[in-house]
């Protein structure tokens, strides 16, 4: 059965963001979210790559637009990051439901889809070109398990109760909404499910990547512990990035 989706016409919805100061405000008038919850929005002078938003004391990456294609896909990256490695530590199994938070051009898509022939990979990025061409990319190498998705920029858009296992690949810093998008997260995730958020290391001055797109382990652990989840490992086999595993 063809499971890709045939066409994609949902719109996603645009943030406009300002800048004042250089310090973090400790709140915005009306407030991002409830009062009642863990998330802590405010503004800041935007920094290189940055978007003059700040989430739990960091500032949130620009997002990277379709335009940056070439930089996903290009021919060094499984050396350059190891991603053969990383897809080797996923505890995946042939029948799981895994989703692809923030898919992009689905690098990670199509690696992964061989892997759960019974299952399926949820594709999900809140950019139609994305989409656009992941969707194309899966039905010309025959990737019938994808299932292209367009999020929102404060939901995932999965269902509750139906992800084995999530996979946020350098995506979580560009998150407009951490908080609201986590949390439909942590609904989508099946009750032993897995999170594995994977991200440059802040720690690690000779990683080479703009301040604003690199996280420590630390500011990871407390916006994801905001959210639901919980801590269980930290796995350090890659060259430059932290490969982090929640439960829910």
């Amino acid at each position: 059965m063809n499971r890709i989706a045939p066409h994609i016409t949902l719109a996603c919805a645009a943030l406009t963001m300002c800048g004042c100061g250089d310090r973090t405000t400790p709140a915005i008038s009306p407030p991002l979210v409830a009062p009642a919850t863990a998330a802590s929005y405010g503004v800041c002078e935007p920094g290189e790559g940055g978007s003059g938003k700040t989430y739990m004391g960091r500032e949130i990456a620009e997002v990277m637009g379709h335009t940056g294609l070439d930089w996903l896909e290009r021919s060094e990256r499984e050396q350059e990051e190891r991603t053969d490695l990383l897809i080797g530590m996923l505890p995946i199994r042939a029948s799981d439901a895994i989703a692809d938070i923030g898919a992009g051009s689905g690098y990670f898509t199509m690696r992964l889809a061989p892997l759960v022939p019974e299952g399926v990979v949820y594709a999900t990025d809140i950019q139609p070109e994305m989409l656009t061409v992941l969707e194309q990319r899966a039905r010309d190498e025959g990737k019938w398990n994808v299932m292209p998705m367009l999020g929102k920029i404060d939901d995932c858009g999965l269902a509750p109760d139906s992800v084995d296992l999530a996979l946020l690949v350098d995506a979580y810093h560009e998150f407009s909404h951490p908080f609201e998008m986590m949390q439909s997260l942590h609904a989508a995730m099946k009750p032993n499910g897995i999170v594995v958020l994977v991200e440059y290391r802040l720690e690690d001055p000779s990683v080479q990547i703009k301040l604003r797109h690199k996280m420590s382990e630390d500011q990871a652990k407390a916006e994801m512990a905001a959210a639901g989840f919980h801590w269980k490992k930290t796995l350090s086999e890659l060259p430059q990035q932290h490969v982090m595993l929640f439960g829910k």
